[in-house]
């Protein structure tokens, strides 16, 4: 056998990888102990392993996404605001589907991707089907695609492995969508609804409305298509050759979650399965970040991950259980639809965010702001000026809702703010200081300034 063939013959043993990725989920997920109906979803996690303290880089879709992609912050990637606002991806960066095409993967993006505003295959997909990225229209997007799949010639259809990204918009906010039928809304009904899932909003019929709507959504399109797509698999007798990877962005679209830097706003479900290597339902509680899911991939199929780049491969942990080099994980936001400049970082026990705000008063994203009644718990919960430092010691204080920093804002110096909590000063000067170490290791350049807007028409 020649060199050449050799290579092919390992590139052909590779598996498939299929990534599914959804907006504005959080871990709102049966499996993760929400009060959601989500079966296939589940599922997926019995078959294969669960991530319990997953978290992204940022708690808004495309700088989430860049670091996905790439195993790099946002502001080392540049993309510190949203796509569609003139944010995106450079084109010398390499990515995900370019390290895998570059290893012998076609490389297929199936509905949404907000890397970049314009040209998908930038981001180095040899084939672009963006007509929908609604849920259940996806399963058959992804039905075409192995159809062709498998009348391909000979050569493709020989073994040649893909990796297809299939994004999904549900459960982005409207909760309650036209193009979804009525019958979805049916159950449960607000009456029905347990607010145990948010204990940082008031139960308000507004709320409640809200909590209803998303529960249907997720149980009504997002759940049945990832099992669809799963089944779809299976029919074409690929299942047992592929690499199948459920994630989302960032938290769910609610006040005190998404746009912000708590918990709430930065936990991502994650689900890996991969017959004979990634199985058997574990649950692992090692703190990982999204940043590291680009080499965790490359890594799985046997692709050397990239060493230049801050993520780091934990395909050991998903194959044996061993332990994920990281102790902490590192969260950002600098603009969304206006300036927000937060940085944190959370370890196992405590979470530290550092406010850079040159606004008068909080801000939070137009799309997390709830609807009807629900917007005045949005006033409620976000008129009020965030400090310049925040301090949750999340054993005792799961929902961060005691600040042990100071309430000083970032405008004040007044002598009547408080002073941080005297138990935590030492962890306080901890946080603060490992903060601004990774802010100056990574080059952000928020450590120079308010970080001007997207350079863009």
């Amino acid at each position: 056998m020649s060199v050449e063939d050799t290579s092919r013959a390992a590139t052909a043993a590779r598996p498939n990888v299929v990534l599914v990725h959804c907006h504005d989920l959080g871990q709102y997920l049966g499996c993760y102990g929400a009060d959601v109906d989500s079966p296939n979803l589940d599922r997926l996690a019995a078959d294969g392993v669960r991530l319990e303290r997953s978290f992204c880089t940022a708690p808004q879709c495309s700088p989430s996404r860049s670091s996905m992609m790439t195993g790099a912050y946002p502001h080392e990637n540049g993309v510190m605001g949203l796509a569609h606002m003139g944010w995106a991806l450079d084109d010398d960066w390499a990515t995900l589907p370019k390290y895998l095409r570059d290893a012998g993967y076609s490389t297929h993006l199936l509905g949404f991707q907000h890397e970049v505003p314009d040209d998908p295959t930038r981001l180095g997909y040899d084939h672009v089907d963006t007509t929908t990225k609604r849920a259940l229209d996806l399963v058959d997007v992804v039905d075409d695609f192995l159809a062709d799949r498998a009348a391909a010639d000979a050569h493709a259809a020989a073994g040649d492995p893909f990796f297809v990204s299939v994004g999904i918009e549900e459960p982005h906010r409207p909760f309650r969508r036209e193009y979804v039928p009525d019958s979805v809304y049916d159950d449960p009904g607000p009456d029905e609804v347990d607010l145990g899932d948010f204990p940082y909003l008031p139960d308000e019929p507004g709320v409640r409305e809200d909590v209803a709507d998303l529960q249907s959504l997720v149980a009504g399109t997002l759940d049945p298509a990832v099992g669809a797509i799963r089944d779809s698999l299976s029919a074409a007798g690929l299942a047992e050759d592929t690499l199948f990877v459920f994630t989302t962005d960032h938290g769910l679209a609610m006040p005190r979650a998404k746009g912000t830097c708590y918990d709430a706003g930065l936990e991502t479900a994650l689900l890996v399965h991969q017959p004979g290597v990634v199985e058997g339902g574990a649950v692992h509680d090692d703190l990982v970040s999204n940043v590291d899911l680009a080499p965790t991939l490359l890594d799985l199929v046997g692709v050397d991950p990239p060493t230049d780049v801050a993520g780091r491969s934990f395909a050991d942990l998903l194959r044996d259980g061993a332990a994920h080099d990281r102790d902490r994980v590192y969260g950002e936001m600098t603009w969304h639809d206006r300036y927000n400049p937060v940085r944190s970082v959370r370890t196992d026990r405590y979470r530290y965010v550092r406010n850079f705000s040159v606004l008068p008063r909080v801000f939070v994203p137009l799309d997390v702001v709830p609807t009807a009644a629900g917007r005045a718990v949005h006033e409620q919960f976000h008129v009020e000026q965030r400090p310049a430092e925040e301090l949750y010691d999340l054993e005792r204080d799961p929902h961060e809702r005691r600040n042990l920093a100071s309430d000083r804002t970032p405008f004040e110096t007044a002598a009547d703010a408080s002073d941080p909590h005297p138990e935590y000063v030492d962890v306080l000067d901890r946080l603060r200081s490992d903060l601004r170490e990774w802010m100056a290791a990574t080059d952000d350049p928020l450590l120079d300034g308010p970080v001007p807007y997207a350079d863009v028409e």
